[in-house]
């Protein structure tokens, strides 16, 4: 195997002792040292990383010389390009790296090489390093004045705007080695930081014949595509020419407006944090330019914007309207230089039939998943369940009836007397009929709150929230009210058997002896007790994670402990509160004994509970129904979500999704190496637009 060829990778420098009191010999000894720590990388690489990036290797490498493997250059792009990138870089231009990593100049990487390379990517400095190492030609630790204008010019094209090399701005930052002219590193990376700004003064300069200061919107879109074209979207690109509207209705654009542009182009990252987050603190999820700047004003110690920029960005924004209140969709054709246009689908008979078919697979999709998430979070709970049937049938004015101090002693006799299956009696009849009930209320209330929300800012007003809750909450007790009253019959067979004697009874002989009447009974209660429970628990739910765990928020995912909290939290008031009416309904739905006070219906059943035993009745069970809904409700949900995410819907609709997904929202730090050789792309393609596809 060739052994590691580290003199190609980590430049050669020399450092004569005539040359110690020189800036530039600074320099070369920081590079040297900062090569002797890449060195040390190498032999630090954790064993689980080098056996990934062999995995890498080889499931790309094919080219055999020598009985060894070796990358080519294509098949080097494929090994180290980000999959799905969200720059505008093309593919091809990633073989621009190749030439770093081809340490021998043999067309072919091999996998001694890999591993150099792909320990180059975990500096700290890797973009900037690997930029230098581009222009440094000869290997030498510096670059000289005739290298980086060698290189510069190979890459950008004679259709090029000019740039002059004898200016004093690049003057500045030569030193002097041997009497020739060099930029060490650190001076290279102040370089290329500035070079699109000096760029941007010459190309205005020099196309600006007449001196006067202004140029016309096809020069100026001229040099804004070739020096920072790689950053925008085709929207924003093709509507630079009207730049001029914004404060130059004569048709041309000032320097001003030129700078301002490109400042904002630049600060793009910065631009889009302070946008995140001014619209999170919004109340409608939209801000306008007087918003953007006093977020600017309050947010941070000195203004980064100017006026003439907040015009400029709301300018694009807006697609010409400036002054209207903008959603972050409105501004991902700004932050984000994929960004693509959603499609015009409304004029197309077929295109609504699909969109209309693809809306009934998606809520039938919603019911299946609601139904597997309700299963297991009633199955998790039904114990808790049983034991706040019992308590709130304790009827306290028969004699012999109080069978139970509290939750804790009825778990204690449940348990000694019934078995640990007894905690479960009933759970079959509550899991065929958990599956539609919770499948129902989650799939409503998704329904609902979907058409109810601003399809830009995925905001939905309180109202609509306890709408789409209540609607859910009434929807599912066509399921709810059967499946609990046969739930109830069976929990209450245990204690009915220690009293008399009597022999249980399976579901099916209850089903039978009430009949289809029968199974509503109780029915108005429920819907007493449901509309209010998921009126407070959706809504609480959804703004316990935004406003609390600030969920979305410049892009954050809840993890599962915020997400099991935010539903069970939420699953807290939506259960104790509407106790009184869980209580009349399981009154009304248990079969009375003898002995024991009948009810004729809701009314007369909230009437006799507070005469016979006063308002404290009506919360029974209380704290069990908190602790049983919390939990379930907080493992459904979960459940609900996480089962979204690992089995997600396949179709994706016709572009009417409304996320902005840019690099701040995106990177992984598993994917740390592939975003440094990405970034040290960019700072080429500052040079040029055209970087690297005439040498790649």
């Amino acid at each position: 195997m060739f052994p590691l060829d580290l003199p190609r990778v980590f430049p050669r420098v020399h450092c004569d002792a005539d040359e110690t009191a020189s800036a530039t010999s600074t320099t070369a000894k920081a590079v040297t040292i900062s090569a002797l720590n890449s060195v040390k990388n190498v032999m630090s690489v954790p064993e689980t990383e080098l056996k990934r990036w062999r995995r890498v290797f080889d499931s790309h490498a094919t080219a055999v010389a020598d009985g060894q493997k070796y990358l080519t250059k294509d098949q080097f792009v494929n090994a180290i390009a980000p999959a799905g990138d969200l720059s505008k870089i093309r593919r091809a231009q990633f073989a621009i790296l190749f030439r770093v990593a081809d340490t021998s100049k043999r067309g072919v990487v091999s996998w001694e090489d890999f591993v150099v390379f792909e320990t180059l990517l975990k500096r700290s400095d890797a973009d900037y390093w690997i930029a230098f190492q581009y222009f440094d030609v000869d290997d030498s630790g510096t670059i000289t004045y005739d290298e980086f204008k060698n290189v510069f010019k190979e890459n950008v094209g004679p259709d090029a705007i000019p740039f002059d090399f004898e200016c004093d701005w690049v003057k500045l930052y030569l030193g002097t080695k041997n009497g020739q002219h060099v930029l060490g590193y650190n001076e290279f990376t102040q370089l290329m930081k500035g070079l699109q700004g000096e760029r941007l003064r010459q190309a205005f300069k020099y196309i600006d014949k007449d001196q006067d200061g202004f140029i016309r919107p096809d020069e100026f879109k001229r040099i804004i595509l070739e020096i920072a074209g790689h950053k925008l979207s085709e929207a924003v690109a093709e509507r630079l020419p009207s730049l001029t509207t914004v404060n130059h209705p004569s048709g041309r654009i000032s320097y001003s407006e030129v700078v301002a542009f490109h400042n904002i182009v630049r600060d793009s990252d910065i631009l889009e944090r302070v946008i995140r987050e001014a619209i999170a603190k919004s109340k409608d999820g939209r801000i306008d330019q007087s918003d953007f700047l006093n977020y600017c004003e309050t947010s941070t110690r000195y203004s980064l914007f100017t006026p003439m920029e907040a015009s400029i960005i709301f300018h694009f924004a807006g697609r010409g309207n400036s002054s209207q209140r903008l959603s972050l969709y409105d501004f991902g054709q700004l932050l984000d230089p994929r960004w693509r246009a959603p499609l015009d689908v409304s004029e197309n008979p077929a295109t609504t039939t699909k969109s209309v078919l693809h809306q009934i697979a998606h809520s039938a999709y919603n019911f299946v998943l609601g139904g597997i998430a309700g299963a297991l979070g009633a199955t998790i709970v039904y114990p808790i369940d049983l034991v706040k049937t019992r308590m709130q049938n304790q009827r306290s004015t028969v004699v012999g009836q109080l069978l139970y101090k509290n939750s804790f002693d009825c778990v204690k006799k449940v348990l000694r007397n019934e078995g640990f299956v007894g905690f479960y009696r009933g759970l079959g009849p509550q899991l065929i009929g958990v599956a539609p009930e919770k499948a129902i209320k989650l799939t409503v209330n998704d329904f609902v709150r979907s058409r109810a929300m601003d399809p830009e800012t995925g905001r939905i007003k309180l109202m609509w929230e306890l709408i789409a809750g209540g609607t859910a909450g009434g929807c599912q007790v066509i399921f709810t009210n059967p499946l609990e009253i046969v739930k109830i019959r069976l929990q209450m067979q245990g204690e009915a058997a220690k009293l008399e004697g009597a022999a249980p009874k399976g579901a099916v002989h209850i089903i039978r002896q009430l009949g289809l009447v029968g199974l509503y009974k109780g029915a108005s209660a429920c819907l007493l007790r449901d509309i209010p429970f998921s009126s407070i628990y959706f809504p609480a739910y959804a703004h316990l994670k935004k406003d609390v765990f600030q969920e979305g928020y410049n892009g954050k995912q809840l993890s599962f402990l915020e997400t099991l909290a935010s539903a069970a939290i939420a699953g807290m008031p939506a259960a104790y509160f509407t106790t009184p009416a869980d209580v009349v309904k399981t009154r009304l739905q248990v079969e009375t004994r003898t002995g024991q006070t009948h009810y004729k219906g809701m009314g007369d059943a909230f009437a006799k509970i507070y005469q016979e035993e006063g308002f404290k009745a009506f919360f029974k069970g209380g704290p069990a129904r908190v602790i049983r809904s919390s939990p379930q409700f907080g493992f459904t949900l979960v459940a609900y979500e996480y089962l979204h995410k690992f089995f997600p819907y396949p179709y994706n609709g016709n572009g009417d999704a409304k996320d902005v997904e840019t690099a701040l929202t995106t990177s992984s730090p598993e994917d740390l190496s592939k975003i440094r050789a990405r970034n040290a792309l960019k700072i080429l393609l500052d040079v040029h637009g055209e970087f690297g596809r005439r040498t790649a």
